[in-house]
């Protein structure tokens, strides 16, 4: 009887609460209709004042929205259309975002909130990026921004994260091309496009990963566009015709002593060893 009456009470105290929650749920609705109907266009953009100040972006972004234009030429303009792009990122609608902050700070351009405007272009386009094995295009956008940022702003307050945010990024791209040219080794002779010289999926394995290498010298991923380079370069002069193979091996032979001078404690030394073996007997039975 004990356990029921306590159960009883706090299923008691539930209710309640529930009930006081929804009474004040349906208050403040209709208080917030009220408002967002009210022409009172001062009333409207201080109560949205009060919502964002509360994190109420939700709440936040229809009256600001409203009330934008209106304010356009008063003193309350600036301040409007900063609040609802910090509303619109708050809300996790970074696409919104990017082009309400790049609005502000055209129109702005020395404005009070102008630096920090101009970060969170850069900021709301690297929320919105995609993972590496995807297009990219939002990633090269968020990199541009956070430049246009640190040259705008040197000694900028956000200096120092816009920098971080830039090495992500670009780590972003990195992977992006490692996978790129992975998939071109992968495929080798797949597909059927390779010809009557063989081997174009290892040349463009080949040319993405040595762009990378010229484009990103001091990528985390340098030794593993490197073994890609020296992996591609030897198949490609398995595949190749006749007239060109002498040729391809000894460039693939070039290419193992480089990458075993770069990388003399590389897991992969043993493949470049064996490469260099078998393009010396090709070299030996081949000289003319």
């Amino acid at each position: 009887m004990c356990n029921f009456a306590i159960q009883s009470e706090f299923m008691k105290k539930n209710i309640l609460i529930t009930f006081v929650a929804t009474l004040l749920f349906t208050s403040c609705a209709h208080e917030y209709n009220q408002v967002f109907k009210s022409t009172d266009y001062t009333y409207k953009y201080e109560y949205a004042k009060e919502c964002f100040a509360n994190g109420k972006y939700s709440f936040a972004i229809p009256l600001l929205q409203d009330v934008v234009t209106i304010q356009k030429g008063t003193d309350n303009a600036e301040e409007c259309l900063y609040m609802l792009a910090m509303s619109e990122f708050g809300m996790r609608d970074y696409e919104a975002a990017s082009e309400t902050f790049k609005k502000y700070f055209q129109t702005y351009p020395h404005g009070i909130y102008a630096e920090m405007a101009s970060f969170y272009i850069g900021q709301s386009l690297y929320e919105g990026t995609p993972e590496a094995r995807l297009d990219q295009t939002p990633t090269v956008a968020a990199i541009a921004a956070f430049q246009d940022y640190l040259d705008l702003y040197p000694n900028g307050k956000m200096k120092s994260t816009a920098q971080q945010r830039l090495f992500a990024l670009q780590d972003k791209l990195i992977r992006k091309e490692y996978l790129n040219a992975k998939l071109y080794y992968n495929l080798g002779s797949y597909f059927g496009n390779c010809g009557n010289d063989g081997g174009n999926n290892y040349e463009a394995c080949i040319i993405t990963a040595q762009s990378a290498l010229n484009d990103f010298p001091y990528s985390s991923l340098r030794e593993d566009f490197a073994i890609l380079v020296m992996k591609g370069k030897f198949e490609l002069a398995q595949m190749s015709v006749e007239e060109k193979k002498l040729q391809r091996y000894q460039d693939a032979e070039d290419e193992c002593y480089g990458f075993i001078n770069e990388y003399p404690d590389s897991k992969e030394r043993a493949t470049a060893e064996k490469y260099i073996e078998k393009c010396k007997e090709f070299e030996a039975k081949n000289k003319k």
